[in-house]
């Protein structure tokens, strides 16, 4: 029978219990040393949440990323 690998995400995911998104975001935007990548992933699971009380982190988020705010 074939099997298959998990994914490294799912096996993260699965493997470590992960802070809030909101604590996860502040660290990110405080290191200087964090990949765009990562600061991407976060703005994509900030965007999936779809919440209006999310707005400062989104704007913390683009400032760090470099991203134009809209106005």
């Amino acid at each position: 029978m074939r099997q298959t690998a998990k994914s490294s995400l799912t096996t993260e995911l699965h493997c470590e219990r992960t802070p809030p998104l909101q604590a996860q975001i502040d660290a990110a935007v405080r290191d200087q040393t964090t990949p765009i990548s990562r600061l991407l992933k976060l703005m994509a699971a900030l965007d999936a949440e779809a919440n209006i009380a999310k707005e400062k982190l989104r704007g913390q988020l683009r400032a760090r990323i470099g991203a134009p705010l809209p106005y």
